[in-house]
C-alpha cells in the first residue's frame, strides 16, 4: 500500500493543512457551537473507535461530511462496495500483536469446523507503526445513511462535565473585567473575563478549557516548553497544540469551538509547517495528550471514592499486609486506547513514563491526573472495556483505532 505515495503521512497532512490555512478552512479554524448539528470527529465505522492525532487531521482534511471511515476489506466484509474510481486516504496505526496459526504437538496446523487454520494472537516485542488506506462512507455503496444527533440546547447548569474538569484540576483561575483570556506560565495561573461577559455558557467553557490546555504544559504536568513570549515561533507552536486540543475537547464535551481569537497565528503556523512538516504530527500527538490529561480529572472523584471504600474495608478486615498503591518500574498499563510503560524514577518523586504507541517519554508526578488514572487502570485491569484494550487481535487491514504516534 505504501507504493501509492512516496511521501510520509505527516508530509501529506502538512501540505494539506498549509493549503487550508491559506484558505482559512483548517479543521481547528472552523467554528462550531453546541446549537449546531452534532459535530463528530472521524471514527472507524466498524469498531466505532475515533481516529487520533495525525490520523484525525488527515481524515478531516478530506472534507467529508460523514465521519465514518473504513478499509476496503472492512467494507467488503459487511457486503458494502467501494465505488469504482474512489481514492483512499492514508492513515497510520500501531500493531501490537500478530495472528499466527495454532499448531498441535506434532507441529501440524489446528483447523476449525470449516477446515480453516485456527489463529492465535501473539504479542510483538515492540509495537510496529504501519500504514493503511481507508475510505469514507460517502464513497461506499450499501452502507446506511448517517443519522446525526439533534442540536442540544445548553443552560449554565447543564455543562457539568466541563465544570467538573475545571474544578478537579485545581487550576488557579482569576476572573476580571476585560476582553482577554490567557495563561501565565510564570504565575501558573489563568486569567478569564467575567462569566457574564459571555453570551452563552458553552463559549465560556470552551475558552476556559482552551486556557486549561495551555496550563497542562507546565513542567509539573505534561512539561512542554512554555518559556517563549508572545509573537515567537515557540509561542505559535504551543498555540497550535492548544487549538487542536480545543477542537478535540469541544467535540468530546459538545461545548463547541471558537477559533476566532487565534487567527493571528495562521502565518506563523504556515511557516512552521513548511519548515518542519513533522510539527503537525507532534502537535496532534501533544493535543491528544492534553485531551487525555484533562479528561482524567473526570475520574478524580470516582478514584478518590473507590480509595476511601478500600481503606474502610481494610480497616474492618483483619490486619494484613497491604500492597502500596503506586506505579512501579516495569509496569505496562493499558489506558484510554494507549499502552504506557513506567521506565524509571526521576528527581522530586517523579517518574519517567513511555507512551508505547509513539515511543515518546515524559515525566509524571503523583499529583498529575494521568498518574491517578494509570494507577486506577493498574489496580482494576478488568474494568477496561474490550474496545479500550490494546491487546486485541489486529487484522491485516486494521479493525482497530488508528494510532496517533510514530517514532521520528
Amino acid at each position: 500500500m505504501s507504493s501509492k505515495n512516496s511521501k510520509s503521512l505527516h508530509e501529506i497532512v502538512a501540505e494539506n493543512i498549509i493549503k487550508k490555512l491559506e484558505q482559512g478552512t483548517a479543521p481547528w479554524q472552523k467554528p462550531w457551537n453546541s446549537n449546531s448539528p452534532a459535530f463528530e470527529l472521524p471514527y472507524n465505522a466498524i469498531t466505532g473507535n475515533r481516529y487520533k492525532g495525525i490520523n484525525s487531521l488527515s481524515l478531516l482534511s478530506a472534507d467529508r461530511e460523514d465521519p465514518r471511515w473504513m478499509t476496503f476489506n472492512q467494507a467488503s466484509a459487511k457486503g458494502w462496495n467501494v465505488r469504482k474510481g474512489e481514492k483512499a486516504t492514508l492513515i497510520q496505526f500501531v500493531k501490537t500483536h500478530e495472528l499466527v496459526s495454532k499448531r498441535d504437538e506434532e507441529g501440524k496446523p489446528i483447523l476449525d469446523e470449516q477446515g480453516k487454520p485456527v489463529k492465535a494472537k501473539v504479542g510483538l516485542d515492540r509495537a510496529i507503526i504501519t500504514t493503511a488506506w481507508v475510505f469514507n462512507a460517502e464513497q461506499i455503496n450499501g452502507i446506511e445513511p448517517l443519522v446525526k444527533s439533534e442540536a442540544k440546547q445548553f443552560q449554565w447548569d447543564s455543562i457539568q462535565r466541563a465544570e467538573n474538569i475545571i474544578q478537579a484540576s485545581g487550576a488557579d483561575i482569576t476572573h476580571k473585567t476585560g476582553n482577554r483570556a490567557y495563561y501565565s506560565s510564570a504565575l501558573d495561573s489563568i486569567t478569564m473575563p467575567l462569566r457574564e461577559q459571555f453570551d452563552a455558557p458553552d463559549k465560556y467553557y470552551a475558552t476556559v478549557l482552551h486556557e486549561l490546555g495551555h496550563w497542562t504544559g507546565h513542567k509539573d504536568r505534561l512539561d512542554r516548553s512554555m518559556v517563549d513570549s508572545f509573537g515567537t515561533e515557540g509561542y505559535a507552536r504551543e498555540e497550535l497544540r492548544a487549538e487542536i486540543a480545543s477542537m478535540l475537547i469541544g467535540q468530546e464535551l459538545n461545548i463547541g469551538h471558537d477559533p476566532g481569537q487565534h487567527i493571528a497565528y495562521v502565518d506563523s503556523w504556515i511557516q512552521i509547517l513548511r519548515d518542519t512538516p513533522f510539527e503537525i504530527h507532534a502537535a496532534a500527538a501533544d493535543a491528544e495528550k492534553i485531551l487525555n490529561y484533562l479528561l482524567a480529572f473526570e475520574q478524580k472523584r470516582e478514584i478518590k471514592a473507590a480509595a476511601n471504600v478500600q481503606v474502610e474495608a481494610q480497616t474492618e478486615a483483619k490486619p494484613q499486609k497491604v500492597k502500596e498503591a503506586t506505579l512501579s518500574i516495569g509496569d505496562e498499563i493499558a489506558y484510554n486506547n494507549t499502552m504506557y510503560k513506567v521506565q524509571g524514577h526521576l528527581k522530586r518523586g517523579r517518574m519517567r513514563v513511555e507512551d508505547l504507541s509513539t515511543g515518546n517519554t515524559f515525566s509524571l508526578s503523583r499529583t498529575d491526573g494521568l498518574y491517578g488514572s494509570l494507577l486506577h487502570a493498574k489496580q482494576n485491569p478488568n474494568s477496561i472495556k474490550p474496545s479500550e484494550d490494546l491487546h486485541r487481535p489486529v487484522q491485516a487491514e486494521i479493525e482497530a483505532v488508528a494510532a496517533y504516534g510514530i517514532r521520528r
